[in-house]
């Protein structure tokens, strides 16, 4: 009897642990998020022209600078397709990647992430009202993955 409980309880246990989600394994987003913007960072390095990050820009999506530096070196790409313009940056010195939707109903989507990880931030800015809000996480990660669509056939395109 007590050899039964026991095996009852083993099976239950391995039927558990298997169901259960194992840690340190990525789950199918991450594994795109990673492959996909790491291959976009590489791109960029070796395929992008020099340019700069403005320093509003900078500060709005919370990247450090130095006190009175007001262009951060960069590594970017731009296209336009019809009437909307992107651009994608990798930072020189660090290791951020920073996409830009401009649209032509004067709205300027910003998505900050890194090569490793997803996305980080998201703003929408209105030049023509000098807004700038932060995009709610569900509208920003459906935008974002598009963006990193976008860049992942380009990237991949010679």
């Amino acid at each position: 009897m007590r050899l039964a409980v026991f095996v009852s309880v083993l099976l239950l246990a391995c039927a558990g642990a298997l169901a259960a989600p194992q840690r340190g394994v990525p789950q199918p987003d991450v594994v795109f998020a990673f492959d996909s913007l790491h291959g976009i960072a590489s791109w960029l390095r070796q395929n992008g022209r020099e340019g700069y990050v403005g320093a509003d820009v900078a500060d709005a999506m919370g990247i450090a600078r130095a006190d009175g530096q007001a262009l951060l070196p960069a590594w970017q790409r731009g296209f336009r397709s019809e009437e909307v313009l992107r651009i994608a940056q990798i930072l020189a010195e660090g290791e951020l990647l920073l996409f830009m939707v401009q649209r032509p109903d004067d709205q300027v989507y910003f998505y900050l992430s890194t090569p490793l990880g997803g996305l980080h931030k998201a703003f929408l800015s209105i030049p023509s009202r000098n807004v700038v809000m932060p995009l709610e996480r569900s509208e920003a990660e459906l935008r974002f993955r598009e963006e990193v669509l976008y860049w992942k056939d380009r990237s991949a395109s010679p």
